[in-house]
């Protein structure tokens, strides 16, 4: 099996109205996404095409995303929030009979980040 991964940035501002602290004001981030596929070559010697792979993700979540107040797409902004979000977008786009969405990686700052990872 291999691993295909591209990465992609969107810039988006949110607060989080569940908790006590700095966040609880409205902030913004340039957040940095990493998503994963797995699977095997086609053909072509690809598991999937990188454009395909940006197509979708821009498609499903960028276009959302991006210049957003995130929390009217989702009520409590947190990472771990929209990396769970962001996988729902994904995981029926990036599925084949020879590939699979195996991660996504939500980095809020360069040093924090969620991991979300498909169960095997």
């Amino acid at each position: 099996m291999l691993l295909v991964s591209k990465e992609f940035t969107f810039d988006a501002a949110h607060n989080l109205v569940k908790y006590h602290g700095k966040c609880e004001k409205l902030h913004g981030h340039t957040y940095k996404l990493v998503v994963t596929v797995a699977g095997e070559k086609d053909e072509e010697g690809m598991v999937i095409d990188f454009l395909e792979l940006k197509r979708i993700v821009q498609e499903k979540v960028l276009n959302r995303l991006d210049h957003s107040y995130i929390n009217e797409i989702i009520p409590q902004p947190s990472a771990e929030n929209i990396a769970e979000w962001i996988w729902k977008q994904l995981e029926t786009e990036l599925h084949s009979e020879r590939y699979f969405l195996y991660e996504i990686k939500v980095y809020e700052t360069p040093t924090s980040y969620v991991t979300l990872k498909k169960n095997m």
